[in-house]
């Protein structure tokens, strides 16, 4: 469907390839068809709620219901969230809705909090179209507008912090990103018809998170999630001093817009992740969690995508094999560039350590309230690595010289990792950069913009695991031919190739020999 069209589709078209009118979505509701959950909301007209569509109470009547692409379309057209089935804690799939990029990458942004500062003329600009068509496109694919989108993330994950914490509603406040407590409360009486505390189900001692060691949320997740695969990645490129994994958990050290803390994340019970947030000022919550869904690739359909790939007859059965295969993001856009950078012609451990020293020797020591798990520093800010000697780094000079231009060109744009206007920008962005050739650029795009077509289509490993029976490789450009066909998903293609390389019988895979190879890297 093109973006330039004006009229909203039905939501079959929203839901993409799920052929489903309203009514076919009513027999989806009276099944309770979990597959739909995260893709509609269910508004109740005789009660004047909107709920998920596996919402155990009483199914309304076909005349009472209607049926919309968001929450925060549900919410624009006049309904509260049910209090029984808990729309807050529903899979977040709004950048997989539709087939706009434009809109998935605006998504990205008011995630990342652009709109707590900016208004939507600001955002529009981000993504490269103007913003009367931002808000055409936000009304046809989320049947809301950009500010009623973030409004209802700011309600939803208040709800969820009154609901499974015991924080002080003050705290609910500022972690949620509302900006007094005065405007919380008149915006829950609004919503709700009575005050936040009301809703508060678990009665009890309020817990500061100071006290109590931080916030604990679930993230909840489509299933299936291959949790080992995404924990032995991000263990095999843990910066030591930065990241751990241990005992099943991933621990990280992380600094948002100035503030330092730390992330663990961890299985919880059902189809959720558990993670607990430690910092030191509440505000940056709604930044962390967009992190961590960015990073762990919560939002992602796999059942969409494995049907996708399983067209093509060298996918179909490693997309069988590792059918909760998600694309691990980035925490941030910067420190993911420097180790593309550091681990281009060597092998992802020679990376990590290289990383490792450099952090030790440049990086900001972690407060003592947040040592532990072997954490001990923050990655280098790209103003401190700005300022080093290139011959005081132990790698060849001009990659050397490189990394340092890098930082000083992150350091004069804040927003130079941000997602562009098209995949086509962004790689143009990135490969103008000192020391970012193709593959390191697509490298960016796919974890760190959470472009889901970028594909490295230069990178040896893929065209190892797509060699025929004589051992023959596709050359790049073969690779990118036969790539076409994964579109939208080729960074999804690529994350199987990779995983399938070097697999036994048993389907355990051995030390990574991965080696980064940018041919037009300096």
């Amino acid at each position: 469907m093109s973006e330039n069209r004006e009229t909203r589709p039905a939501t079959g078209a929203i839901l993409g390839t799920m052929d489903l009118d309203d009514d076919a979505c009513y027999r989806a509701l009276t099944m309770r068809d979990a597959r739909l959950d995260g893709k509609i909301f269910v508004g109740v007209r005789s009660t004047g709620i909107y709920c998920r569509p596996i919402c155990p109470a009483r199914t309304p009547l076909r005349r009472n219901v209607t049926f919309h692409p968001s929450a925060a379309a549900a919410q624009e057209a006049g309904f509260r969230p049910c209090l029984r089935c808990r729309p807050e804690t529903s899979p977040d799939l709004g950048a997989w809705r539709g087939s706009s990029n434009t809109v998935a990458r605006a998504l990205s942004l008011i995630e990342d909090g652009v709109l707590d500062e900016g208004d939507v003329e600001a955002l529009a600009d981000r993504v490269g179209v103007g913003g009367r068509q931002l808000r055409r496109l936000f009304k046809q694919h989320l049947g809301a507008s950009p500010v009623a989108v973030a409004q209802t993330r700011r309600v939803l994950l208040a709800k969820q912090l009154i609901c499974d914490t015991a924080l002080p509603m003050a705290e609910v406040a500022l972690a949620s990103g509302f900006g007094s407590v005065r405007r919380f409360n008149e915006t829950f009486q609004q919503l709700y018809a009575r005050p936040p505390r009301d809703l508060r189900r678990r009665r009890g001692t309020e817990i500061s998170a100071q006290a109590g060691g931080g916030v604990v949320l679930r993230l909840a997740y489509r299933p299936p999630y291959d949790w080992p695969a995404m924990l032995d990645f991000l263990a095999l490129r843990a910066v030591p001093g930065v990241e751990a994994v241990e005992a099943g958990c991933y621990h990280r050290a992380l600094r948002i817009d100035g503030v330092a803390g730390l992330v663990s994340v961890a299985p919880g019970p059902g189809d959720t992740l558990e993670v607990r947030a430690r910092f030191a000022r509440l505000q940056v919550l709604p930044q962390v969690i967009a992190r961590v869904r960015r990073v762990f690739d919560l939002g992602a359909d796999p059942a969409q995508v494995n049907a996708h790939l399983s067209r093509d007859p060298d996918l179909a059965p490693l997309v069988a094999r590792r059918p909760g295969l998600r694309a691990p993001g980035a925490w941030d856009g910067f420190e993911l560039a420097v180790r593309a950078v550091l681990g281009q012609q060597i092998t992802v451990t020679g990376a990590r350590a290289l990383a490792g020293r450099l952090t030790a020797a440049h990086g900001e020591s972690l407060p003592a309230a947040f040592a532990g798990q072997g954490l001990t520093h923050l990655f280098p800010t790209p103003q401190a690595l700005a300022q080093i000697d290139p011959a005081s780094l132990p790698m060849p000079g001009a990659r050397a010289r490189a990394l340092v231009g890098l930082a000083a060109a992150a350091a004069a744009d804040p927003g130079l990792f941000a997602p562009q206007g098209s995949l086509e920008a962004a790689v143009a962005k990135l490969k103008a950069l000192p020391g970012i050739g193709e593959w390191t650029a697509q490298y960016i795009a796919l974890r760190q913009m959470r472009e889901p077509d970028a594909f490295p289509h230069g990178d040896i490993g893929l065209m190892r695991a797509l060699a025929g029976p004589d051992g023959t490789r596709p050359n790049p450009a073969q690779l990118l031919a036969r790539a076409e066909a994964w579109r939208p998903w080729r960074a999804y293609g690529a994350l199987h190739l990779w995983a399938s390389e070097g697999l036994s019988p048993a389907g355990k895979s051995p030390p990574s020999k991965e080696v980064f190879d940018d041919q037009d890297a300096a």
